[in-house]
């Protein structure tokens, strides 16, 4: 998605070899046209697959679910990282580690939000080692509901997630793909 490649080359910042700060348009500051362009293309290239619900996780999965949601007309469920006092039985949990900030965390969907007759569309922010996408894909898994493809917003190539990902059958789709950071630039695979 050329849009979002153009926002990554001007806003988006290299940190050493395999971090991309993008929280000055994605994971701390929110663009809204830009989420509202990515959900309608997340809705495009989902158009066929009978998607009944969108899937993520807090934090940063939410805006681009969000919008992708609206433009399929669906709901959108967010795993939560953290218990609360009105979530606390009747879950569906996975364990997810994140690179970024090396820890692991126990994710939780309530399990009135999704039935064996559902069609999932994950969303997730970056794909770069797929822990995320994992743990969705373990609850999905335990739910016994359908996966009818995996949506990234920005997918980091050089990194194990996208072949995890084609190791499952699932299709995926992501809008960037980064082949590589170069002298502290960024290089997508359509570049390539």
């Amino acid at each position: 998605m050329k849009l979002l490649e153009d926002k990554i080359k001007t806003d988006g910042t290299v940190l050493g070899e395999d971090v991309l700060k993008v929280d000055n348009f994605l994971n701390h500051q929110v663009d809204p046209k830009l989420m509202d362009a990515m959900g309608a293309e997340f809705a495009r290239l989902f158009a066929d697959a009978g998607i009944t619900k969108v899937l993520t996780v807090e934090s940063s999965g939410i805006a681009p679910a969000l919008m992708a949601a609206l433009h399929l007309n669906v709901p959108m469920i967010f795993a939560r990282k953290h218990k609360s006092l009105t979530l606390t039985d009747n879950l569906y949990t996975a364990r997810v580690y994140s690179y970024t900030k090396q820890v692991n965390n126990d994710i939780s969907i309530d399990k009135r939000f999704l039935n064996e007759d559902d069609t999932v569309l994950i969303i997730d922010d970056f794909l770069a080692n797929g822990q995320a996408v994992q743990g969705l894909l373990e609850i999905a898994k335990v739910a016994n509901v359908k996966v009818g493809g995996i949506g990234i917003v920005i997918e980091k190539s050089f990194q194990k997630g996208r072949k995890m990902i084609e190791d499952t059958g699932i299709r995926v789709e992501s809008l960037a793909r980064i082949a590589a950071f170069e002298n502290g630039e960024v290089k997508f695979v359509s570049e390539s």
